[in-house]
């Protein structure tokens, strides 16, 4: 008993004013650290309070993973309901037998119809007597279209660099590629 008293004793005169404020110093620097902390930890579950909230109970995984079955399950009608706006290369063989016969046996075989054509949603379905004319779908024969797949990027050891590029800034800059390229063979000048 008498030992701890003077371990007692002996702490107080070992720790003063200037001892006392050290040890200020150091919980000021732990406060300094474990406040973010406490802010992030706060945040963070808020978060998680928010989303149990405003996320709705049919939501998350309805198949067999996460790349196609990650969805509202009350959902599903509203997409089903929505309307396809590429239609693909077989709705054009119809009427555009010729284009489709010249794109299919070129370098662009591997393109649709619509990544130039735009998207052949109502087309031609909008058609409703022989006496009403089609309308034509928009073709972008913009620069900045082919340079989406030709622009040289300069990848050596990619399958990018195999296909054809050019240097936009040197390749007859002030002119549209279709002026001297025919898009669905491009092999040859157009006519």
């Amino acid at each position: 008993m008498l030992n701890s008293r003077l371990r007692i004793a002996n702490k107080r005169t070992a720790y003063g004013p200037s001892a006392f404020k050290k040890v200020f110093r150091e919980a000021e620097m732990k406060w300094h650290v474990l406040h973010p902390l406490w802010v992030g930890i706060g945040v963070v579950g808020l978060i998680i309070l928010g989303g149990r909230f405003l996320v709705p109970d049919d939501f998350g995984v309805h198949g067999r993973n996460f790349t196609y079955g990650y969805h509202r399950l009350s959902n599903l009608q509203d997409w089903k309901d929505f309307p396809v706006k590429y239609q693909g290369r077989d709705s054009c063989t119809e009427c555009h037998e010729e284009n489709v016969r010249l794109n299919s046996g070129s370098v662009h075989a591997a393109v649709q119809c619509e990544n130039c054509h735009g998207p052949a949603v109502n087309h031609p379905d909008s058609v409703q007597s022989p006496s009403v004319s089609v309308q034509p779908l928009s073709v972008d024969t913009s620069r900045e279209l082919c340079l989406r797949c030709h622009a040289y990027l300069g990848y050596p050891n990619s399958n990018r660099g195999a296909m054809p590029s050019i240097v936009d800034r040197t390749h007859r800059r002030r002119r549209e590629c279709s002026s001297c390229h025919d898009p669905h063979n491009p092999g040859e000048k157009p006519e």
